[in-house]
């Protein structure tokens, strides 16, 4: 199954390493294909330079570690194709629409409230108890 995972995902694993995303990441790299689009290595950069900088220099580390596909989310996206409530979260949406991903990992409730059936959106625990 390819499962893209959300900003706040590798965030939680990065500053909780035995906390649920980072379980959830670990369970997923064994078991299924880790898909990460740019537009999310992009934004984990800019939350953890906002956030804590001093931690920038893990990011590296972190994704050098990690097995995954990095898919490229457009410049130009089409807008309107779907509804969410954070408008800054459709790219990430759309990226794993025309990848065709299967799930969307993710803890931001805004993914919840969005009118497609496909991907299925779960967070780190429902992952977890499902997969």
């Amino acid at each position: 199954m390819r499962v893209m995972v959300d900003t706040n995902v590798l965030f939680s694993a990065i500053l909780f390493p035995n906390g649920r995303a980072a379980k959830a990441l670990e369970h997923c790299l064994f078991a299924h294909e880790l898909v990460i689009p740019s537009y999310v290595i992009s934004e984990l950069k800019d939350v953890v330079a906002r956030k804590c900088p001093d931690k920038l220099g893990a990011i590296e580390v972190f994704l050098e570690k990690l097995s995954f596909d990095l898919v490229y989310t457009p410049e130009r996206i089409k807008q309107g194709e779907f509804y969410i409530r954070d408008p800054k979260d459709y790219p990430i949406l759309y990226t794993a629409v025309i990848e065709n991903v299967d799930l969307i990992m993710s803890g931001d409730e805004d993914f919840k409230d969005t009118d497609l059936t496909h991907p299925e959106i779960v967070t780190p625990a429902e992952f977890l108890e499902r997969y």
